[in-house]
């Protein structure tokens, strides 16, 4: 057998990338935690802060573990597929529990304050990133978790499923970004343009969000850090194609 072979080493820069997306990942959320905690007063549910507890769910659930999400298959590349896909579809099912509470913190804040509701861009674009985050959710489950899709319909439905995945990552920073200004605006407009220590904070946040999205999307585009099929997987997928399409392994009919 093969349990006593070592694991094969991940591609040179892969690790390198993925521990540099991490560190970029915790101070995200440490500045994120800051800004609320030095600047909006910290975080807390029912209480006028219930707010806060919005920004520092987005960017926990939406963007830091969806992140993570989506380089389970970079990162754990010999493991057996079926693990590591429900590892992917746990974090993201995480991801998607830690934003609703989010989005509940903000009805339910304006709410108390008698703000009105998805007026704005930043609302639009978040309220569309997570409907979709969802739908994502459920059809990744339906056609890869659960028995009963078949193997052709997989294969075509996979390519959508890659594509989106990465898009909706790409959404949520920029939900996000769209989010720090709304914020900035509504807090210190009048101070905002004197470089004043909130704003250089927010700002930086900023820069984070969008110095992680492209170090995630790096390693997800490279194509040679793409995770090799296991044998096992290739022998099974050449039994699925005898069985479906009526060809022999050899490729002649």
């Amino acid at each position: 057998g093969m349990e006593g072979a070592p694991s094969p080493a991940s591609p040179a820069g892969l690790s390198a990338y993925v521990a540099v997306s991490q560190l970029l990942g915790l101070t995200l959320l440490a500045t994120t935690g800051a800004w609320l905690g030095r600047y909006r007063g910290g975080v807390a549910w029912h209480s006028p802060l219930q707010f806060n507890v919005h920004p520092l769910c987005m960017v926990l659930g939406m963007v830091f573990l969806q992140g993570d999400a989506l380089l389970v298959y970079r990162v754990f590349r010999h493991e057996a597929k079926r693990s590591t896909k429900a590892l992917h579809a746990l974090l993201h099912g995480l991801a998607l529990v830690i934003a609703l509470v989010g989005i509940v913190a903000v009805f339910e804040s304006h709410r108390a304050k008698g703000i009105p509701d998805m007026y704005s861009l930043h609302s639009w674009c978040g309220m569309a990133a997570f409907v979709l985050y969802l739908l994502q959710w459920l059809l990744g489950c339906g056609f890869f978790l659960l028995p009963g899709a078949s193997f052709s319909l997989r294969g075509r439905y996979k390519p959508q499923h890659v594509f989106f995945g990465i898009a909706l990552f790409a959404l949520s920073i920029a939900t996000s970004l769209l989010g720090i200004t709304e914020m900035l605006l509504f807090n210190i407009r009048d101070s905002y343009s004197r470089f004043v220590p909130e704003g250089v904070l927010a700002n930086t946040l900023g820069v984070l969000l969008v110095a992680f999205g492209l170090v995630v999307g790096y390693v997800l585009t490279r194509d040679d850090w793409k995770r090799p099929p296991l044998a096992e997987e290739l022998a099974l997928s050449m039994d699925f194609k005898t069985l479906t399409e009526g060809e022999s392994p050899g490729g002649g009919s």
